[in-house]
């Protein structure tokens, strides 16, 4: 069963971008048409964890399988693609070889970008 833990942080998405989020720390960042200084995401195929920014509001959702992770990934997807069909949807894997090869294993390959 996934969690949901959720805050506020008043700031801005780079706080992730260049703080814990980052390719070393095994995070690679999902690509949205929604991007923007108060809005992003971010995921850790090793600790199975999707991270949501906007403006503030913080989610965090940790899943128990790697099936469930794969899902809540694909959700992302669905839902993003609903929302603008014509936008690319991906993961960036961080030009990080472990990430890359982390998403191939998980079936994900199809994503990144």
């Amino acid at each position: 069963m996934k969690t949901i833990k959720r805050e506020f942080l008043n700031g801005s998405r780079y706080m992730f971008d260049f703080g814990e989020c980052r390719a070393k720390n095994g995070w690679a960042q999902i690509d949205t048409s929604q991007d923007a200084s108060y809005y992003g995401n971010w995921t850790n195929p090793f600790k199975l964890t999707v991270i949501s920014y906007a403006e503030g509001d913080i989610a965090i959702i940790t899943c128990d399988t790697i099936e469930e992770y794969i899902q809540e990934i694909r959700d992302i997807e669905s839902w993003n693609l609903k929302y603008d069909p014509d936008f690319k949807f991906g993961i960036d894997g961080m030009c990080n070889e472990q990430l890359i090869n982390r998403f191939n294993d998980l079936g994900l390959s199809d994503l990144l970008h």
